[in-house]
């Protein structure tokens, strides 16, 4: 290992004044949910908005004076690039960033307030870390890497320092993995320190590089990635990260879309708790059942916050509709007085809320004397669902779910 127990002691000492311990907080419903007692570290809380900070102002403290007055380049999908700025203009070192063109316009922002020069190149992070090589190669600045640098490493291990001194009681902790830089450290610190503790990785779906190399036995590069999750959506391991997650963690889990933004919507619901999709992964690899055991302690790092507005409100329209809080019914009616009302009641037999509703005359699928309806309304939950739509069979409504 090129990352050890004491630069991430060192990286601490050097961060105390700069980051925040961020608070390990008890959860009882995603206790009760997935049978263990479940402790979310809140690095949405961080400064920034999300870990990337730690790793990226370790890095730049230890840049050598030279370094430091050619300045430096990094890419990012968004969190790293914040977390450079920040750290740049702290040190004052001059800052350029690559993002790709698909990043949030609130991470591309946020990362311009803090002083970056920002290039936005490409449709994902590795687009724009082909660029920044590039540009790193022709001007002579100092690439800071997301994730496969040790300094970078070292950084977010202090995490796993924070974790132990905040709960030494820890059974596991689960960590979402993108290039792996986060998971490298935490589990250094974390293994060094209580060599019996479980730590898992988990990735989104479609951008699932470690479950494919740990499955092919070497490191895998995929041809594409796609998923909300735009902080953990990397098409390749990094390869310090990559001999770190083969030897000390435990596994890694794979989980869908559905269920990030599902459990991106339970998080500001029933935690109050903003989370962007690469954070929510970790979470909702807990509550689908991935864990191996029940009955344990286990903290869940929830990396980031920095989430779009505009995708964030997409995100909680399609969470709501995957938890089964939000259905769409389109039908027919006789077009005659009363008849719309007759839905409407069936509506609120069962205790559903309308949330919008539409009356059309006009299609060429309607024959004479009908109306079409398409009727969106709130539910508790899928059951919810099929309550409702077994009172409209009942009433002789024939209808589309949409």
């Amino acid at each position: 290992m090129r990352v050890h127990y004491s630069d991430i002691e060192a990286a601490a000492t050097r961060l105390a004044a700069v980051i925040d311990n961020t608070p390990l907080d008890r959860s009882q419903t995603y206790s009760l949910l997935s049978h263990n007692k479940i402790y979310l570290k809140l690095e949405n809380m961080q400064r920034t908005g999300s870990f990337k900070i730690r790793g990226a102002y370790n890095k730049l403290a230890l840049l050598s004076e030279q370094e430091r007055s050619r300045g430096v380049i990094a890419a990012s999908a968004g969190n790293h690039a914040q977390g450079v700025a920040y750290a740049a203009r702290e040190l004052g070192i001059p800052c350029t960033i690559v993002m790709p063109k698909t990043a949030s316009l609130s991470k591309v922002e946020a990362t311009r307030r803090y002083g970056a020069a920002i290039v936005l190149h490409g449709q994902n992070y590795d687009d724009a870390y082909a660029k920044a090589k590039q540009l790193q190669e022709a001007t002579g600045l100092t690439f800071v890497h997301a994730f496969d640098d040790p300094d970078v490493i070292a950084g977010q291990g202090t995490i796993g320092l924070e974790l132990l001194r905040q709960n030494p009681n820890l059974d596991a902790i689960v960590v979402p993995v993108g290039g792996g830089g986060l998971i490298s450290g935490i589990a250094i610190a974390a293994k060094t320190i209580k060599p019996q503790i479980k730590i898992y990785g988990v990735e989104a779906s479609g951008a699932a590089c470690f479950r494919r190399s740990l499955d092919t036995g070497d490191i895998t590069t995929l041809e594409a990635v796609s998923t909300i999750a735009d902080g953990i959506a990397v098409k390749r391991p990094g390869n310090l990260t990559w001999d770190a997650v083969k030897n000390l963690v435990d596994d890694v889990f794979v989980v869908d879309d559905e269920g990030i933004a599902r459990t991106m919507v339970m998080l500001m619901e029933r935690s109050k708790v903003v989370s962007e999709g690469a954070s929510a992964s970790a979470l909702a690899a807990v509550l689908t059942g991935h864990l191996p055991f029940t009955e344990k302690e286990v903290a869940v790092v929830i990396s980031g916050g920095n989430v779009d507005m505009m995708l964030l409100s997409r995100i909680i329209e399609h969470g709501l509709v995957a938890a089964g809080r939000h259905a769409r019914f389109v039908t027919t009616l006789p077009d005659r007085p009363g008849s719309l009302a007759n839905l409407v009641a069936a509506v609120a037999d069962v205790g559903a809320n309308i949330v919008s509703i539409e009356h059309h005359r006009l299609s060429q699928s309607l024959v004479l004397g009908q109306v079409e309806v398409d009727l969106a309304v709130e539910t508790r939950n899928e059951e919810h669902i099929e309550e409702l739509r077994q009172r409209f069979l009942s009433l002789g409504y024939s209808f589309q779910m949409k």
